[in-house]
């Protein structure tokens, strides 16, 4: 019986000694003596919580899955273009490019540049050759899209419309399909202009303005690089 009682003293003394050392925090929990926070939750919570901190991861991924969706579209339109213009049974007419196109090469080259500076500066804080490069890349893709809409009515001034000529009509679906992706980029250098106007403190928000610039450039570079094809596919696979 002195036995069991001595176990039983034994007993309290340790649940005793534990509940002392569980002493209440500021936010309501218990935390350890030794100044750790309660259950190990800079495990796991901190690392969940870095996870939704990066917003600009999310861009990262949707930019990666729109730019294989484009790829996958022209892709297919330009094997299209490729079978029907070996095909002999088809009345393929092709006829010589308005000189504009050259220019339009020239304007989205000079744009792809001026973003790339303007991505550079924004990196340096150099908050006016920042604006300056951004507007210039912005300017030069809605003067891009001008050209287009000139070349087309130079075509159309020929009488060359979409029916009655297949390779009239891929010129058209192939420009016209490229403008509205011109535009899209186009739209997104505006946010982006907007959001990146003024500089910040904000280590997050400063991370944030990176990430988005350089998924923004991913968008518009390809963009450039995709018309280099169109314009070698049009031009000289006749």
């Amino acid at each position: 019986m002195k036995i069991g009682t001595i176990e039983a003293t034994e007993e309290k003394k340790r649940k005793s000694k534990h509940a002392k050392t569980m002493l209440p925090s500021a936010g309501g929990g218990k935390r350890s003596r030794g100044g750790g926070g309660g259950g190990g939750s800079d495990d796991g919570s901190n690392d969940f919580s870095e996870l939704h901190q990066r917003p600009d991861e999310k861009a990262r991924i949707v930019t990666w899955f729109l730019l294989l969706i484009v790829f996958m579209t022209f892709s297919a339109m330009f094997g299209a273009y490729i079978v029907i213009a070996a095909n002999s049974e088809v009345e393929w007419r092709p006829f010589s490019l308005p000189y504009q196109l050259w220019i339009s090469t020239v304007l989205i080259a000079a744009s792809s540049f001026a973003f790339e500076m303007g991505r550079k500066n924004l990196i340096l804080e150099e908050i006016k050759k920042q604006r300056l490069y951004f507007r210039m890349a912005m300017t030069l893709g809605l003067v891009f899209i001008v050209s287009q809409i000139i070349v087309w009515i130079e075509l159309m001034d020929r009488g060359l419309y979409m029916s009655g000529n297949p390779y009239a009509g891929f010129f058209y679906i192939l420009t016209i399909a490229h403008a509205l992706h011109v535009l899209g980029g186009v739209i997104a250098m505006a946010v982006l202009i907007h959001r990146t106007w003024f500089l910040t403190d904000d280590l997050r928000e400063r991370r944030y303005r990176i990430g988005i610039t350089r998924s923004i450039g991913w968008y518009w570079h390809f963009i450039g690089i995709l018309w280099l094809v169109l314009f070698a596919l049009l031009g000289f696979w006749h």
